[in-house]
């Protein structure tokens, strides 16, 4: 059996107890995942890389930046990580762990909402979901600018990207080809 083949199979080096823990670990973020999975990248970055040693730094930011790059759901990153870690049965752990739990809670809770919308408390339960969604997605810009924090002309890059993010309707994917660009000529 080709290496590559015994990978995608299974024979990645994982044993079910861990495909289970990455599993069950993913669950449980899927659960805190408040503005999507992104915004719980720190605490996947500290348990695969730091915790258990199954990805470096670089492999995790580059999985992250390269699902971002590629068309379709930002959840891509998630199936990206699965996959580097362990193959088809990694990819299958992280994304059925991801999307299962939030996905119940989703329809429960907006059926509830609907039911309800004219409730304080759901009404206040939304209003106050906005800085923790807001605080997540800025410790994940936080992390994803570890390796180039101290070099002042990719901050202000980083800076710049937010300011037209914020200000304008400027596609992302015009802004992330744009920050290549200025990257790559910096590099050079």
């Amino acid at each position: 059996m080709t290496p590559d083949l015994a990978a995608l199979l299974g024979a990645h080096g994982l044993s079910t107890w861990q495909l289970l823990q990455l599993w069950g670990h993913f669950m449980l973020l899927s659960l805190l995942a408040v503005g999507g999975a992104i915004s719980t990248a720190p605490d996947m970055q500290r348990y695969l890389v730091n915790q258990q040693g199954w990805l470096s730094d670089t492999q995790f930011s580059a999985s992250i930046a390269i699902a971002q790059a590629a068309p379709g759901p930002n959840i891509l990153f998630v199936a990206l990580l699965g996959w580097n870690i362990a193959g088809l049965p990694g990819l299958l752990a992280t994304m059925s762990g991801i999307l299962l739990p939030s996905s119940v809670l989703a329809l429960v809770a907006s059926r509830y909402a609907q039911r309800h919308a004219d409730s304080r408390a759901v009404q206040a339960f939304t209003a106050g979901l906005t800085p923790i969604t807001l605080g997540l997605l800025v410790a994940t810009g936080w992390l994803l600018t570890a390796p180039v924090r101290q070099q002042w002309p990719a901050l202000a890059l980083v800076a710049l990207t937010v300011l037209v993010a914020w200000r304008t309707r400027v596609s992302p994917v015009v802004l992330i080809a744009l920050g290549a660009v200025v990257g790559a000529l910096l590099l050079a």
